[in-house]
């Protein structure tokens, strides 16, 4: 088999499938590495997804795996399995910008506590995906690497901040990617791009050594081609670290195993609303949402549209989201001067909050939480379009107006997302369709903490029913 031949048959396969084959002895992890790294070599010269390559460690640790297979042993879930880390999650011997000239030569000791779960579940860590300055911002740009394209148009922006692993994934670079979600990171560039993005709860995952530990708004969560793959990959990542102090257990044994058992919708009962934050939406998404819960309807899910805001939570969020900035960035406010536009904005915005206004933002988010807490007494999801517009221009940098009608700021836009963040839910962006401009549209399922099994089992069934399929061919290249 020509390596072309190759590279086409296993990198249009899910990361499940791609998983047995290797357990299987019908391909081997370096078979599988070779495949991907020459998706790489094609593809990434245009998408920019893939920021640092490690090819030769990656083949060293392929050769590894194919040895462990040959021996009979035990084998890790992931075993094989090329993955890519956002460039913001530290990664032993491997460089680790953070997209920030000051560190466009940093190489940690150390591994993130999610990267070393990934390795141990038998993992090849292939690179590392690009990411905006610290992850700040809804669009996959810095001043060390540039700019991050969407797989569908490259015209176009894949979003951010976890559009290099969104990107990855998308194209077949890689199967699976790591990313993390503050406000839409995950989900949003999982939308734009036509895959699976779910943002975890918040514990999950231990995200040592991030700083505030206490912090519940930041997450690691996978991003992947189907529900399932996401699932296979969420195993690896959770469990409780007892030395990190919000970390939780998972509520299930395999989140795999149960997305797999989720056969039947009949009788889920589903909210949709269309705005939960009161930004509008673009019709075209809108229309591509509301055929997809239709369609959920017509699969015997009880559907109801119903009236529902948390619009009242975005000056909440926005408050507490500039109080994380400068904890995110303390040690460095001495070099708030060297730091890019946007992130060292966002930290002097956080330093003019005051305790006050952090106390004002917690009774809103407390009173948001009990509207929450009886919606779900009511459903089991709440649906809604994962990201209010189509994916923009990648010189753009984020939509200034939806529908027509104008944002108050450049983070106005991610609100039905960061919402979800606010409240510690369960939330997972799954293509319902393309637009009539051929470009993916991701519907947002949110749940109640620890339903990410559920959240993903009815993700799979919407892709089952609704598929994408890929981009095409002439316009990646």
């Amino acid at each position: 088999m020509g390596v072309a031949q190759l590279e086409s048959d296993l990198t249009r396969l899910g990361a499940v499938e791609q998983r047995d084959l290797v357990r299987a002895r019908k391909v081997s992890p370096v078979e599988l590495l070779d495949a991907h790294l020459a998706a790489i070599a094609r593809l990434n010269p245009v998408l920019n997804a893939i920021v640092t390559l490690c090819t030769e460690e990656a083949r060293k640790a392929a050769r590894q795996a194919e040895d462990a297979v040959m021996r009979g042993g035990d084998l890790g879930i992931l075993h094989g399995l090329p993955v890519v880390i956002k460039d913001i999650t530290e990664t032993a011997g491997i460089r680790t910008t953070y997209g920030s000239p000051l560190y466009a030569d940093h190489v940690p000791d150390h591994d993130a506590e999610v990267v070393a779960r990934l390795k141990r579940a038998g993992a090849i860590i292939l690179g590392k995906s690009n990411t905006p300055e610290f992850a700040a911002g809804a669009s996959t740009v810095n001043a060390v690497f540039g700019a991050t394209r969407n797989p569908w148009n490259p015209a176009l922006s894949p979003a951010g901040s976890s559009g290099g692993s969104a990107a990855a994934v998308a194209s077949g670079m890689v199967p699976l990617a790591q990313g993390t979600d503050f406000g839409c990171s995950v989900r949003i560039p999982a939308a734009f791009c036509g895959i699976v993005g779910l943002r975890t709860t918040p514990g999950l995952i231990p995200n040592d050594p991030m700083a505030l530990p206490w912090d519940p708004g930041q997450v690691h969560g996978p991003l992947a081609r189907k529900a399932e793959d996401a699932a296979l990959m969420l195993d690896a990542m959770v469990g409780l670290d007892p030395l990190w102090p919000i970390s939780v257990a998972p509520t299930w044994r395999s989140a795999l195993d149960e997305v797999r058992g989720a056969n039947d919708i009949a009788g889920l009962r589903i909210a949709y609303v269309s705005d939960i934050a009161g930004i509008g939406v673009d019709p075209e998404v809108e229309r591509v949402c509301r055929a997809a819960v239709h369609r959920l309807a017509a699969d015997g899910a009880r559907v109801d549209e119903i009236a529902f805001s948390a619009a009242e939570g975005r000056e909440a969020y926005m408050t507490l989201r500039a109080d994380w900035m400068v904890g995110q960035q303390f040690e460095r406010l001495h070099l708030l001067d060297k730091m890019g536009k946007n992130l060292a904005g966002n930290v002097r915005d956080g330093l003019e909050v005051g305790s006050r206004d952090m106390a004002a933002a917690q009774q809103v988010r407390a009173g948001l939480l009990r509207k929450f807490r009886q919606l779900f007494g009511d459903y089991d999801f709440l649906i809604t379009p994962a990201a209010p517009v189509e994916p923009f221009p990648v010189e753009q940098g984020f939509p200034d107006s939806i529908g027509g009608v104008k944002l108050s700021n450049y983070v106005d836009w991610i609100a039905p997302a960061y919402l979800v963040t606010l409240m510690s839910l369960v939330g997972c962006s799954v293509p319902a369709g393309l637009s009539r401009s051929g470009l993916p549209v991701g519907l947002q399922i949110i749940g109640p903490r620890f339903s990410e099994p559920r959240v993903l089992g009815l993700a799979r069934h919407v892709q089952q029913v609704l598929p994408i399929g890929w981009p095409r061919e002439d316009v990646r290249r």
